[in-house]
């Protein structure tokens, strides 16, 4: 058995195959809420142990994102240079709405009994000191694809790249390691979708459908598609984040959705890509993915190294 079969802010972790993605206030008017929250932070390491040593072949984790709002009173005066609350966008026809959110914990495992199991004993650790206030439960489709039936992810850097995109560095050494964390759930009318040919669902996604290869970019005067929109270049080149994006689904209720996760070394790269998507490039010429993906929540958070989470006990 080895330290890393679970672990906690597992932002370089590899896909699971299933993920719980709880998003929850904290009560401010609740006596010692803010202080139970960072009681349970300092604490999480060993509550994934506690749950993760069952099985450590199940690859558990759990991943927390600290919110703009509370971190100075769990976390301290001194605060991630980029962090803020996530920022409305509003395009000609689609807005990427901004939701509360304080506390962002990303479970990954293998099993869904493991990812249960420490979800519900988080939860009674935080009691009444916080309110959930989104709760999606993810699972890999077939080989790593969206609802849309696209591979998706494809984009996500590797090997030595991957920190470098993802892991803030000496730009703001009081938090380096740690990582901007932005989550929005998109809502899929696929009757709609599926009502295209392929051919016009590659041109909206930029990539071929069943083998997953990268279609040419539009002349710059066209409608680009989401491949194109969703890559942010500058003169030092292009920069990438890590998306760990499930499906979600309740057929019977006819919800069919993608939770969208993305933790980036800079908040403004996965800002200018949203921007990109629902304002367009030009403005006016939005990205056609949103005329299939409604955006219902969004908020953004801060990921700490576990040091500095087990700090907070000081």
């Amino acid at each position: 058995m080895q330290q890393s079969d679970y672990r906690t802010q597992n932002v370089e972790g590899p896909l699971t195959l299933r993920a719980i993605f709880l998003v929850v206030t904290v009560n401010d008017a609740q006596p010692g809420a803010m202080a139970t929250v960072t009681e349970m932070l300092a604490g999480l390491e060993d509550l994934v142990k506690t749950v993760g040593f069952r099985e450590p072949t199940v690859r558990l984790s759990c991943t927390v994102g600290i919110g703009a709002r509370v971190w100075s009173e769990v976390c301290g005066l001194k605060t991630p240079f980029e962090l803020h609350p996530f920022r409305e966008i509003r395009g000609e026809k689609h807005t990427a709405v901004s939701t509360p959110g304080d506390l962002l914990f990303h479970i990954r495992a293998d099993r869904e009994d493991l990812a249960y199991e420490f979800e519900r004993l988080l939860l009674k650790q935080l009691g009444d000191a916080v309110t959930p206030v989104d709760e999606v439960v993810g699972f890999r489709y077939f080989d790593s694809r969206d609802l849309l039936g696209f591979v998706d992810g494809t984009a996500n850097p590797i090997g030595a790249d991957l920190p470098a995109a993802a892991l803030v560095g000496g730009e703001d050494p009081d938090f380096t390691g740690g990582s901007y964390l932005v989550v929005q759930k998109y809502l899929h009318p696929l009757a709609d979708w599926q009502a295209l040919s392929t051919e016009a669902q590659e041109a909206i996604i930029g990539r071929t459908k069943p083998d997953n290869i990268e279609l040419d970019d539009a002349a710059a005067d066209a409608q680009k598609s989401h491949k194109t929109l969703a890559t942010i270049t500058d003169h030092e080149g292009e920069h990438d984040i890590v998306r760990d994006n499930m499906p979600f689904a309740r057929p019977a209720a006819g919800e069919f959705g993608t939770y969208f996760i993305g933790y980036a070394r800079h908040l403004w790269v996965i800002e200018k890509m949203l921007e990109r998507m629902f304002i367009g490039d030009p403005p006016g010429m939005h990205d056609r993915i949103l005329d299939f993906s409604t955006a219902v929540t969004g908020s953004t958070y801060f990921v700490p190294t576990p040091a500095f989470l087990a700090g907070l006990s000081d």
